[in-house]
């Protein structure tokens, strides 16, 4: 009785130790055609230029967490009141469920924080980065 019992508590115990099999990728999500058909361009900033370090200045903090995973490499900071993690060192670039949006006098968005970017409309964008560029 007593090595019954034994061997339903390692069962149980060794239960709980199930690793769960990797999901595979899918693409993202927010990714509407753009609204001229056919046109891909990259932003003016270049992968080859370097970036820029910014000040070492704090930041505030959102009083929301964040309710996304960070972005690969953890170089960005969850802005709560856009919605979207801020790209550090890299002007007007922001990521959100594995896409990146990118603002250069019109949207972006790639799954890579340095391209292929590709045009899309404010409706491809989280609405928090829709208000804030906005014309006022």
């Amino acid at each position: 009785m007593k090595g019954r019992l034994l061997a339903l508590s390692a069962l149980l115990v060794l239960g709980g130790c199930v690793v769960q099999p990797q999901q595979p990728e899918q693409p993202p999500v927010q990714t509407p055609p753009s609204t001229h058909p056919g046109t891909t361009r990259p932003p003016v900033k270049s992968s080859s230029s370097p970036i820029t370090p910014q000040p070492s200045v704090p930041q505030p903090t959102s009083r929301r967490p964040p309710q996304f995973a960070p972005p690969p490499g953890g170089n960005g900071r969850w802005d709560g009141s856009l919605g979207v993690y801020v790209m550090q060192g890299q002007k007007d670039t922001y990521y959100r469920q594995r896409t990146y949006y990118h603002w250069d006098n019109g949207w972006f968005w790639s799954v890579g924080p340095q391209g292929p970017w590709t045009e899309t409309d404010s409706s491809g964008v989280p609405p928090g980065l829709t208000r804030k560029y906005s014309a006022p």
